[in-house]
């Protein structure tokens, strides 16, 4: 017995020797190490155990452990993860104090590669640029249901404009210079278009959903590639590969049935060195104004292989299918009729919703990335890429609208008309109509290479090809018949006998992709175009740690040829080739006064060649013998002051943009001889100032600012000259628009903005914007100037985060506020009605009268 109860009290004092040593007791508290703000949720655990705690919603945590001394992990999701060694004294609480996670910006940027030498970031230079940077989390946040181009709303001159009332109907302009005259880039890819340099951002409806970062550089900008960007240029870099196992599924939902459901998902990368990272997104909505519905996919994949040390790959394919109706050109008259959200461009057939207008379009766009670390001081990027694009839009053709009493088109009546005709086959002389598809296909291919080499420590250059090769396809065909068997077609001059056209075409986006028409089954025009182009480009930089210097210049060539099938003989359907050589210079230099001051300056000149619908008269193969390289030269300096809780730039800049060349031709009717009409002259002088700031007065608040004030005006008149067939000048008039203002975008622009983390679950963001100083797109000297008007933004995130993923709730909402608001005016006709100035101005984009208000509101959850 003696010997159980000594056997009991020993089992007994095991027992509670045990329990004493697993009670030991390790606490801290866990912050952002930026802000300083508690992180709930974060992961703690004691390395080798299951011993561990979650922090609580003030950041802090207990746990409970049998081991005396190892590591402590802390871990949160978006963060470095912390190892903070322990030796605990037994019966006392060790405490880690508060531990600090910063921001891990690879996760949270997503991208491993993506081609970093030839993006032209404005980092890959210490002499500064104008330039504004859009993060991941802001694309995310504030885009919501809106297009692309909305995400760089906040940016000091910069302009944003609805074309049409439609989904991806967008235009930016910056510095006053349209979109044709500002550089876009995908990942070191120039994505404007080569014929006439514009952007399409229906398009690149799917931008939102993969970009992670967007570099507006205005002005000069840091651009290695053999570009001439007037305005500026965009950066937009995509993911790629993520280091990290993940994904996330989204739903949005906003005003007028708008709904997005997006999907993604990334291995991370693995220990063989490959990873894969896939989105897939839907979306729809009946849009803003009155038959402006549109819908449409996007997809992204992307494969990354880091072969070793030096070499790193990434393939990926982008593309975003959408169709959307579309809501143009009327004056304001017709809206204060009808009402802000007025569009005549639809009506019903049979009781089902038709529109005249829709853009259907699908353009996949691939990129291939090696970047090659050749060696500490050498390394090598390189990019191939390639798009096709296949679709177009529609409108109606023929003479025979019909509308309805309210001014919709009455799809029924045209039908009921076209049945009567003699066969019901319809022509453009006998009252019929039809809606056809205005087609425009292209494929476009190209490599853009840099080599970068560092010196010393003070010096280096770079150097560089951009080589691109585009070749596009445009005709009509027909739509829907509404009633006819039928369209004769006698005006191709390859079929001199006419043809009857039976065939229709969808306007859907994936279905364009296999919709491929006979000769004889197109209509008005058939005509294909290859543009081929080649740049070099280098730079050299000295940068000490507080002066940096740099000159940089690039020359290409574009080649242009022209196939017209339409207007015509086989024989003659190929134009005389056109090249042309353009070149760009500029340099730079930054002084560091203190780590907190920095000045700056810039200055360059470019030669830009002619687009291609300039070097061709009225769409035909003339070549126009009077168009010449525009010259565009630039000034800039800069201020940047940085601190801990202030960050505030001022821009000062003047870009004079001379020699452009408008020119037309006509037939003389007495002679029948080709007689030109050259516009030239055409001088614009855009001076302004530019600043922008950003503040951390607290650790919970964020505020920021910007303004832009320009004076964008014509510097000299217009000179109208006309020429006959053989280059003899035969009349010349000046026309005086010298001090006339610049139209398109508001030359004054300022707003504020702030972000208050109320919670560590909860921020609340707003943001104003005041535009003025707007005036037509015409070129006169008496520009008519609509009333300034103002923009509200708001929007509230809540997050909840758990150990290994988060759930968060986003609500946007848009409120614009002003007697007028209009993007842009395209006439600058005035009513008699004397006072009622703006009734008789047509314009080609959004009209508001009073508040406008739209919202959406996202469910995202992280994986």
């Amino acid at each position: 017995m003696r010997n159980f109860r000594h056997l009991l009290m020993t089992l007994t004092m095991l027992l509670l020797g045990a329990a004493s040593f697993a009670q030991e007791t390790i606490s801290g508290k866990v912050v952002d190490g930026q802000d300083n703000l508690p992180l709930m949720a974060a992961n703690v655990v004691v390395r080798g155990t299951a011993d561990g705690a979650t922090t609580n919603d003030d950041g802090s945590f207990t746990l409970k452990t049998s081991k005396t001394s190892g590591d402590v992990i802390i871990s949160f999701i978006g963060y470095e993860t912390r190892v903070i060694p322990f030796t605990i004294t037994p019966g006392q609480t060790f405490n880690v104090g508060e531990i600090k996670l910063m921001v891990d910006a690879e996760e949270l940027e997503a991208v491993v590669i993506v081609g970093s030498g030839v993006i032209d970031m404005e980092e890959d230079r210490k002499t500064p640029v104008a330039v504004s940077k859009i993060s991941y989390k802001e694309i995310q946040q504030k885009s919501g249901s809106q297009d692309f181009p909305e995400v760089m709303k906040n940016t000091p001159s910069v302009y944003v404009a609805s074309q049409a009332g439609g989904f991806g109907d967008s235009k930016v302009y910056v510095r006053g210079f349209d979109q044709t005259n500002t550089a876009f880039l995908l990942n070191g890819q120039p994505i404007n278009g080569m014929e006439d340099g514009n952007m399409y951002w229906s398009n690149w409806s799917g931008m939102t959903d993969v970009a992670s970062s967007v570099q507006v550089q205005r002005g000069l900008g840091s651009s290695k590639l053999a570009i001439s960007s007037v305005g500026g240029t965009v950066n937009i870099v995509t993911k790629a590969t993520q280091l990290r196992q993940g994904g996330f599924a989204q739903s949005t939902i906003g005003n007028n049935n708008f709904i997005k459901n997006t999907v993604s998902y990334n291995t991370g990368m693995m220990e063989n060195g490959w990873g894969f990272s896939a989105l897939l997104t839907k979306w729809s909505g009946d849009g803003y104004n009155r038959g402006t519905y549109g819908e449409g996919q996007n997809y992204f994949v992307s494969v990354g292989y880091k072969a070793n040390e030096k070499h790193l790959f990434n393939f990926l394919i982008f593309g975003a299918p959408q169709l959307h109706d579309q809501n143009f050109t009327k004056s304001i008259s017709s809206y204060l009729t009808n009402g802000r959200k007025y569009n005549n461009n639809y009506g019903y057939y049979n009781g089902d919703y038709m529109t005249e207008r829709r853009n259907y379009y699908h353009k996949p766009v691939a990129n291939f990335n090696w970047d090659f670390n050749i060696n500490d001081a050498m390394q090598l990027s390189t990019v191939l890429y390639a798009s096709w694009g296949r679709g177009g839009g529609t409108g109606n053709w023929g003479s025979g609208r019909v509308r309805t009493a309210d001014g919709h088109v009455d799809f029924d009546a045209i039908a009921e008309n076209n049945s009567a005709l003699p066969g019901a086959i319809g022509s453009l002389s006998n009252g019929g109509y039809a809606i056809r598809n205005s087609v425009n296909n292209h494929a476009w291919y190209g490599v853009v290479s840099n080599f970068n080499h560092k010196l010393t420590d003070e010096l280096s250059y770079n150097a560089g090809i951009d080589l691109r090769t585009y070749k596009g396809d445009h005709y009509r065909t027909i739509n829907h018949f509404l009633g006819l068997n039928g369209w004769e077609t006698t005006d191709n001059a390859q079929y001199p006998g006419g043809y009857i056209v039976t065939d229709a075409f969808s306007a859907k986006p994936w279905s364009s992709l296999f919709d491929n028409a006979d000769d004889n089954q197109k209509v008005n025009y058939d005509y294909s175009e290859r543009i081929s182009y080649g740049g070099v480009f280098g730079q050299v930089e000295y940068a000490t740690d507080n002066f940096s210097a740099y000159v940089q210049g690039a020359v290409s060539n574009q080649s242009h040829r022209r196939w017209d099938r339409f207007g015509y003989v086989e024989a003659e359907e190929e134009s005389a080739k056109v090249n042309n050589t353009g070149f760009n210079i500029k340099g730079g230099a930054s002084y560091v006064i203190t780590p907190n001051h920095t000045v700056f300056v810039n200055a360059g000149h470019y030669s830009r060649q002619p687009y291609h619908d300039n070097i061709y008269l009225n769409f035909g193969n003339d070549v126009n013998p009077l168009t010449k390289n525009e010259k565009v030269t630039g000034f800039e300096a800069g201020y940047r002051f940085r601190s801990s809780y202030f960050d505030a730039n001022l821009n000062l800049y003047s870009t004079k943009w001379k020699d452009r060349v408008t020119t037309t031709s006509d037939g003389d009717e007495a002679t029948g001889d080709r007689v030109y009409f050259n516009n030239s002259g055409v001088v614009q002088l855009h001076k302004g100032v530019e600043i922008d700031f950003m503040a951390h007065p607290f650790t919970f608040l964020d505020v920021r600012g910007f303004g832009s004030f320009g004076d964008w005006t014509y510097d000299d008149n217009i000179y109208q000259r006309t020429f006959d067939q053989d280059q003899n000048l035969t009349e010349e008039e000046v026309i005086d628009v010298k001090g006339g203002k610049v139209g398109g975008g508001a030359q004054t622009t300022y707003g504020f903005g702030l972000v208050y983390k109320a919670t560590q679950r909860l921020s609340v963001d707003v943001d104003w914007r005041n535009y003025d100083n707007l005036y037509s797109t015409a070129v006169v000297k008496d520009n008519i100037e609509l009333p300034s008007y103002d923009v509200f933004d708001a929007g509230a995130t809540y997050k909840i985060n758990f150990t290994e993923t988060s759930l968060s709730f986003r609500l946007n909402v848009n409120n614009l506020f002003g007697e007028v608001y209009m993007s842009e005016m395209t006439s600058a006709r005035a009513v008699e009605d004397g006072d009622e100035t703006y009734k008789g101005i047509n314009t080609s984009n959004n009209v508001f009268f009073g508040n406008g208000t739209t919202w959406n509101f996202a469910m995202r959850f992280n994986f």
